[in-house]
């Protein structure tokens, strides 16, 4: 099984979703696009599934990264023939846009972890199985995307309503991440340290460090138990 990942940026890659497909038998094919050599395959006829990763870029800046337009082909391409994708943050950002969706700014940006909750349409879906009707999600996040017409939402949050559809039953958008690891949070913390700054203020670096750390093991179970959920639908 070959899945074709999309990477918008070095340190926002598949993490412990990478680990888990390999795990389960899948080749990763990941396209990491701010290498300027990376190019995107024309076709997804090599591939039997499509994630989409984050990334600090808006979905609407196409002038400046105009392979996004390839992207929403892809996607098009993945619902047309029914080959599983997720899109996670920016990823499902794009999902939205190439199914007809508005992509804005949301009221209130997201960053750190926070609650979502499952909405009964959520938690029915495969997606969340075995997920209790609320738990905690990593965020990163200024947009959000509108439903595309058609489309199910899954999962809300206080702060933004959409953190999760699913488009026919195959195609999936996320908001939030749970692919992260410490260290991955730790590297955004830094690269993205003056977005953090003016969202949490002086000290929000170590308050989320160790607040990511407080809570890691505790979560353990859930998350094991939604990366092998994204196992389950792409293999389906």
């Amino acid at each position: 099984m070959r899945i074709l990942v999309i990477q918008h940026v070095a340190c926002e890659g598949p993490g412990l979703l990478g680990d888990e497909l390999i795990a389960n038998g899948w080749e990763l094919d990941i396209r990491c696009m701010d290498i300027p050599s990376t190019v995107l395959p024309d076709d997804l006829d090599e591939y039997q599934a499509l994630i989409i990763l984050g990334g600090p870029m808006g979905v609407y800046e196409e002038d400046r990264f105009p392979y996004f337009f390839k992207v929403q082909g892809l996607i098009r391409e993945s619902v047309a023939g029914s080959i599983p994708c997720v899109g996670i943050c920016l990823g499902g950002q794009l999902i939205a846009r190439a199914l007809g969706a508005a992509v804005y700014k949301n009221p209130v940006k997201e960053i750190g972890w926070t609650p979502i909750r499952l909405l009964p349409a959520g938690k029915s879906t495969p997606l969340f199985r075995l997920m209790p009707n609320g738990f905690s999600v990593f965020q990163w996040h200024t947009d959000t995307f509108a439903l595309p017409e058609g489309a199910v939402l899954l999962a809300s949050s206080e702060d933004c309503r959409n953190q999760a559809f699913v488009y026919g039953n195959h195609v999936w958008a996320l908001q939030f991440h749970l692919e992260v690891t410490p260290e991955m949070i730790a590297d955004w913390s830094e690269i993205y340290q003056n977005e953090l700054i003016a969202f949490a203020g002086p000290g929000g670096k170590d308050r989320l460090l160790n607040n990511t750390r407080a809570r890691w093991e505790a979560m353990r179970s859930g998350r094991e138990q939604f990366l092998s959920n994204i196992c389950a639908i792409l293999r389906s």
